[in-house]
């Protein structure tokens, strides 16, 4: 079955980067990537969509990260990539990736000094 393995979270200073990476998996006809998403949930809030990509439609940032995460992809490797640059202490939150319609398990982001 299709797996969706998150990984690269962690904690960091305010100011700095971190790269989040989404592997996934057996993801093989009838199925395909389709569009791939990135969702926060921070403390004691609802899941929130931060970017999505697509082919066909491109890629969209949430004001909240505009200009400060960039998605990518490595299709041979079917993984996923979310850079976080600039990070501010209410990006806090756990980070989910959406291939498709497979979910990844989150990953913690916590910015502190």
């Amino acid at each position: 079955q299709v797996q969706v393995v998150e990984s690269g979270g962690g904690l960091v200073q305010p100011g700095g980067s971190l790269r989040l990476s989404c592997v996934a998996s057996r993801l093989t006809f009838p199925f395909k990537v389709g569009t791939v998403s990135w969702y926060r949930q921070r403390p004691g809030a609802e899941r929130e969509i931060v970017a999505e990509n697509s082919q066909n439609a491109g890629t969209k940032y949430d004001d909240s990260v505009k200009d400060r995460f960039t998605i990518s992809r490595d299709n041979r490797k079917n993984t996923h990539y979310l850079f976080m640059n600039s990070l501010r202490s209410d990006d806090t939150a756990v980070y989910f990736c959406k291939v498709g319609i497979f979910w990844g398990q989150g990953t913690q982001v916590t910015v502190s000094s």
